[in-house]
Protein backbone atom coordinates (compact mmCIF):
# COMPACT_ATOMS: atom_id res chain seq x y z
CA UNK A 1 0.00 0.00 0.00
CA UNK A 2 1.40 3.16 -1.19
CA UNK A 3 1.58 5.50 1.60
CA UNK A 4 0.97 9.14 1.29
CA UNK A 5 2.19 11.41 4.00
CA UNK A 6 3.16 14.97 1.43
CA UNK A 7 0.65 17.25 1.52
CA UNK A 8 0.09 20.35 -0.50
CA UNK A 9 -2.37 23.11 0.24
CA UNK A 10 -4.03 25.04 -2.65
CA UNK A 11 -6.62 27.29 -2.49
CA UNK A 12 -9.80 27.69 -5.16
CA UNK A 13 -12.49 29.08 -5.88
CA UNK A 14 -15.54 28.46 -5.54
CA UNK A 15 -15.81 27.45 -9.15
CA UNK A 16 -12.85 25.80 -9.06
CA UNK A 17 -13.96 23.28 -6.36
CA UNK A 18 -17.27 23.16 -7.82
CA UNK A 19 -15.80 21.93 -11.56
CA UNK A 20 -13.16 19.79 -9.79
CA UNK A 21 -15.89 18.07 -7.62
CA UNK A 22 -18.44 17.81 -10.55
CA UNK A 23 -15.92 15.88 -12.62
CA UNK A 24 -14.65 13.44 -9.73
CA UNK A 25 -18.12 12.69 -8.86
CA UNK A 26 -18.88 12.32 -13.01
CA UNK A 27 -15.77 10.17 -12.99
CA UNK A 28 -16.78 7.81 -9.85
CA UNK A 29 -13.52 8.60 -8.37
CA UNK A 30 -12.96 10.41 -5.02
CA UNK A 31 -11.39 14.10 -5.09
CA UNK A 32 -8.03 12.97 -4.43
CA UNK A 33 -7.83 10.22 -6.58
CA UNK A 34 -9.03 12.51 -9.47
CA UNK A 35 -6.65 14.94 -8.86
CA UNK A 36 -3.83 12.53 -8.62
CA UNK A 37 -4.93 10.99 -12.08
CA UNK A 38 -5.01 14.65 -13.77
CA UNK A 39 -1.23 15.01 -12.42
CA UNK A 40 -0.35 11.69 -13.97
CA UNK A 41 -1.44 12.65 -17.19
CA UNK A 42 -4.94 11.16 -17.70
CA UNK A 43 -8.56 12.11 -17.77
CA UNK A 44 -10.71 10.64 -16.34
CA UNK A 45 -13.66 9.44 -18.33
CA UNK A 46 -17.21 10.06 -16.98
CA UNK A 47 -18.86 6.40 -15.36
CA UNK A 48 -21.06 4.86 -17.99
CA UNK A 49 -24.82 4.69 -17.38
CA UNK A 50 -25.93 1.96 -16.14
CA UNK A 51 -27.38 0.56 -19.53
CA UNK A 52 -23.50 -0.12 -19.65
CA UNK A 53 -23.19 -2.69 -17.29
CA UNK A 54 -26.44 -3.98 -18.23
CA UNK A 55 -24.87 -4.71 -22.09
CA UNK A 56 -21.42 -5.95 -21.15
CA UNK A 57 -22.96 -8.23 -18.69
CA UNK A 58 -25.26 -9.42 -21.77
CA UNK A 59 -22.09 -9.42 -23.70
CA UNK A 60 -19.91 -11.80 -21.13
CA UNK A 61 -23.15 -14.27 -21.21
CA UNK A 62 -22.95 -14.68 -25.23
CA UNK A 63 -19.02 -15.33 -24.53
CA UNK A 64 -19.96 -17.78 -22.31
CA UNK A 65 -22.02 -19.22 -24.89
CA UNK A 66 -19.99 -19.12 -27.53
CA UNK A 67 -17.04 -20.53 -25.59
CA UNK A 68 -19.48 -23.77 -24.91
CA UNK A 69 -20.34 -24.07 -28.37
CA UNK A 70 -16.89 -24.16 -29.12
CA UNK A 71 -15.71 -26.93 -26.67
CA UNK A 72 -18.40 -28.83 -28.21
CA UNK A 73 -17.74 -28.12 -31.82
CA UNK A 74 -14.27 -28.95 -31.26
CA UNK A 75 -14.78 -32.32 -29.04
CA UNK A 76 -17.53 -33.57 -31.91
CA UNK A 77 -15.46 -31.59 -35.07
CA UNK A 78 -19.13 -30.76 -36.28
CA UNK A 79 -18.01 -27.35 -38.12
CA UNK A 80 -15.09 -25.04 -38.86
CA UNK A 81 -13.33 -24.89 -35.64
CA UNK A 82 -10.46 -22.62 -37.05
CA UNK A 83 -13.54 -20.28 -38.50
CA UNK A 84 -15.32 -20.73 -35.25
CA UNK A 85 -12.14 -19.37 -33.32
CA UNK A 86 -11.53 -16.76 -35.41
CA UNK A 87 -14.88 -15.53 -34.89
CA UNK A 88 -15.05 -15.73 -30.82
CA UNK A 89 -11.78 -13.79 -30.52
CA UNK A 90 -13.10 -11.41 -32.74
CA UNK A 91 -15.49 -11.21 -30.33
CA UNK A 92 -13.51 -11.08 -27.09
CA UNK A 93 -11.35 -8.16 -28.77
CA UNK A 94 -14.31 -5.93 -30.11
CA UNK A 95 -15.26 -6.20 -26.17
CA UNK A 96 -12.08 -5.08 -25.05
CA UNK A 97 -11.88 -2.40 -26.82
CA UNK A 98 -15.38 -0.95 -25.85
CA UNK A 99 -14.32 -1.12 -22.10
CA UNK A 100 -11.26 0.35 -22.83
CA UNK A 101 -13.29 3.01 -24.90
CA UNK A 102 -15.29 3.76 -22.11
CA UNK A 103 -13.79 2.97 -18.73
CA UNK A 104 -10.08 3.83 -19.22
CA UNK A 105 -9.03 7.48 -18.76
CA UNK A 106 -7.61 9.23 -21.99
CA UNK A 107 -3.93 10.45 -21.72
CA UNK A 108 -3.62 14.61 -22.11
CA UNK A 109 -2.68 15.40 -25.89
CA UNK A 110 0.15 18.22 -25.25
Amino acid sequence: MIKRLNEIKIRLTDKELEDINKRAKESGYAREHYIRTVLNGCIPKPMPPMDYHKMMNEFRCIGTNLNQIAHKAHALNVIDADRYDTAVQLFIDSLGKIMDAMLLPEKIKN
